[in-house]
C-alpha cells in the first residue's frame, strides 16, 4: 500500500517551443534521426522563444547559443538543439537568457531566436528535444504531429 503512495510520478516534460511537434526520424540529420544522442522528439518552431520544458538546473549552454542542456531535478537531461547546422552561425540570431548553473523552471525563458535569420543561413530551424541519458528511462510520448505550446506536455518519463 505505502508502495503506491510514495511511487515517483513521471517527469512531465512541456514543448519548450511553439510548433509543430515531429518525431525525430523525420529529422533531417543522421545524429538525432538515429538516435545517436538519445530518445526524444523535434518541432518545427513558429516563434523564436525557446523556454525550459521541466524544472531542473542548466549544465550547458553551447558557446555558439544554438544549444541548451538541461538536468531536471529527477536527474533526466535534456538536450534542445535549435536548428540544423547552426553552430556554423556562431551564436549570430540567437539571444541567451541563461547559464550553467542556473535553475529553471517550466516555462522560464532560455534562448530567443531569430527564426528567419536561422531560417535562410543554416540547414533547418528544426529542433531537436534529446533525452540524452534515455538508455535507463522509460519514455511515453505524447499525440506526435500536431501543433503545440508551452502548455503542451510532449513526453512523459519514468526512471
Amino acid at each position: 500500500m505505502f508502495s503506491k503512495l510514495f511511487k515517483k510520478q513521471p517527469l512531465q516534460v512541456y514543448a519548450p517551443v511553439k510548433g509543430e511537434l515531429v518525431s525525430l526520424e523525420k529529422v533531417p540529420d543522421p545524429v538525432f534521426s538515429e538516435k545517436m544522442m538519445g530518445e526524444g522528439l523535434a518541432i518545427v518552431p513558429s516563434e523564436g522563444r525557446i523556454s525550459s520544458p521541466v524544472e531542473g538546473t542548466i549544465i550547458l549552454v553551447a558557446d555558439t547559443k544554438h544549444a541548451v542542456g538541461i538536468q531536471a531535478n529527477d536527474g533526466t537531461e535534456l538536450l534542445i538543439h535549435i536548428g540544423l547546422e547552426t553552430v556554423a552561425l556562431g551564436g549570430e540570431g540567437f539571444n541567451t537568457h541563461v547559464k550553467a548553473g542556473d535553475k529553471v523552471s517550466v516555462g522560464q525563458l532560455l534562448i530567443e531566436v531569430d527564426l528567419a535569420f536561422i531560417s535562410e543561413h543554416a540547414k533547418s530551424t528544426v529542433t531537436p528535444i534529446v533525452v540524452t541519458n534515455s538508455q535507463d528511462r522509460t519514455i511515453q510520448y505524447m499525440e506526435i504531429n500536431g501543433y503545440v505550446s508551452g502548455e503542451s506536455i510532449i513526453m512523459s518519463i519514468t526512471k
